[in-house]
């Protein structure tokens, strides 16, 4: 699969039902001899008292269970 193809999918965490964001919102962690993707970095937008914060969630290509039509389900807790 191209990433061009995964670039509109959005992003679900299984584990806590939750949209994370687009994957062609992210940043891309690349093995630069291989080309292999090895995580993504989702930027987030949290709220902190009285503003928004953000900060990033780094997904590892081991934890995506499924890459869909429309979206990746990745679970945050697994690494293998």
């Amino acid at each position: 699969m191209r990433l061009s193809e995964m670039s509109n999918k959005e992003i679900i965490d299984f584990q806590r039902g939750e949209r994370l964001g687009i994957l062609g919102q992210t940043d891309l962690l690349i093995d630069e001899e291989t080309g292999d993707i090895h995580a993504f970095m989702i930027p987030t937008m949290k709220w902190f008292g009285f503003g928004k914060k953000e900060h990033e969630v780094t997904v590892y290509w081991q934890q995506i269970k499924k890459i869909g039509q429309d979206m990746i389900i990745i679970d945050l807790e697994r690494m293998e």
